[in-house]
């Protein structure tokens, strides 16, 4: 095999591992923003089921432990807004749909 065959042949290779890169970054990303949506039903079902549990308690701690929850996922690189829900975000940067989240969370409990 002379040395242009072997360069393609390694070319060929490059392209392969390349698009098999790719596949796997989609498909790791597409896991990421799952289990991060996971995650933030999975905190809403629990304080869905702890209201319903404790209809007369105060729920005032379960709150805080849900906006704890969506500060954490916020904090880790995630959206939490309804625009961009679930998917990352750089870190240097905020979104103001995910801050106004976080400062109003639990506001409409506190008016009725």
């Amino acid at each position: 095999m002379d040395s242009y065959s072997k360069l393609e042949q390694l070319h060929d290779s490059m392209v392969s591992m390349t698009k098999t890169i790719e596949s796997l970054e989609n498909s790791i990303l597409e896991t990421l923003k799952e289990n991060t949506e996971l995650k933030v039903e999975n905190q809403l079902l629990r304080e869905k089921m702890d209201k319903m549990n404790s209809a007369h308690n105060n729920n005032t701690v379960k709150t805080q432990s849900g906006l704890e929850s969506l500060r954490q996922i916020y904090s880790s690189g995630y959206h939490i807004c309804n625009m961009y829900y679930g998917s990352h975000r750089d870190p240097n940067t905020d979104c103001m749909f995910c801050l106004d989240i976080l400062d109003n969370f639990g506001e409409k409990k506190k008016k009725h």
